[in-house]
């Protein structure tokens, strides 16, 4: 992987913050994906969550259809720079169109504008959250998995296979019916958000508005990723798909427009190689 890192290196200079397995640059995305494009620099996969447009501190709200543009744009120079079997995956949520609907999921304003093509919808459903009181209380996102190639993709099902199976031991004709991995996780995946606040704040909480759950990225880099790939996330936030991917030998590559949470991701993977570090010291204390 250190031939990738300089490779990246050398087209867009000193990063925020860098080690053996993640590079992370205090840049819009749009600036940097085009120079990539332009330098023929190709990413495996990408792992996602833009902002929604919906007024959170980090975003600078548009109007709807200037949103959409704009998260085409960034879309279509990822697939410009993606690998010929390589795959997009992004979670998005709601957002409201007015006098049109309240909580109109991003996927329909957007799916059919990129160039990938869109090999199947997951819904992350999760139950904490805004607790509504003349409509239903939102409780699911949607991560689109796109690949570039319909027919050559990266999908370790076996990676990610569900072992809470309601018969493990039922048996046809004398064969097991189940995997004894376990079942596929379908389409609808159950994994609890990050919280806060007092007396409920997730363990994993860091200090960032909108946090990717590191449950819902080791699931997604599980099954569809592979060992040294580049991972790329253009909206790195708190910095989970970086975290994920020291932890399982791919190379993240990050940006985020925001100073302070560049400091943020330095912060936590210091503390993920300062963990390795003293475990590989003192194992027993782990």
């Amino acid at each position: 992987m250190i031939e990738k890192r300089d490779n990246i290196k050398a087209i867009l200079g000193k990063p925020f913050y860098e080690n053996e397995s993640a590079i992370i640059y205090n840049m819009d995305c749009r600036t940097g994906l085009q120079m990539l494009k332009d330098a023929n620099i190709v990413v495996d996969s990408t792992v996602t969550s833009p902002p929604y447009n919906i007024g959170k501190e980090y975003e600078n709200t548009m109007l709807v259809n200037e949103f959409i543009e704009w998260l085409s744009e960034i879309s279509n120079l990822i697939f410009d720079i993606t690998k010929a079997n390589g795959s997009y995956l992004l979670n998005v949520g709601y957002l409201e169109v007015p006098d049109k609907g309240r909580a109109v999921p991003i996927t329909y304003l957007l799916w059919d504008k990129i160039n990938f093509y869109l090999n199947q919808e997951i819904v992350w459903n999760y139950g904490a959250g805004v607790a509504a009181k003349n409509y239903l209380s939102p409780r699911n996102e949607k991560v689109l998995w796109y690949v570039k190639n319909n027919t050559d993709y990266t999908f370790n099902l076996d990676k990610i296979r569900d072992p809470d199976v309601k018969y493990p031991n039922q048996k046809k004709n004398g064969k097991l019916r189940c995997n004894t991995l376990g079942k596929n996780p379908s389409d609808v995946w159950q994994i609890a958000k990050v919280t806060s606040g007092e007396n409920r704040s997730s363990e994993e909480r860091m200090n960032h508005p909108a946090q990717f759950p590191t449950d819902l990225i080791q699931r997604i880099i599980d099954g569809f990723t592979n060992e040294g790939d580049i991972v790329l996330d253009p909206f790195m936030g708190s910095g989970t798909t970086a975290d994920v991917c020291m932890r399982n030998n791919r190379l993240s590559l990050g940006f985020e427009l925001r100073k302070d949470y560049c400091q943020v991701i330095s912060d936590r993977l210091d503390l993920i190689t300062e963990r390795v570090y003293l475990k590989e010291l003192s194992p027993t204390l782990f």
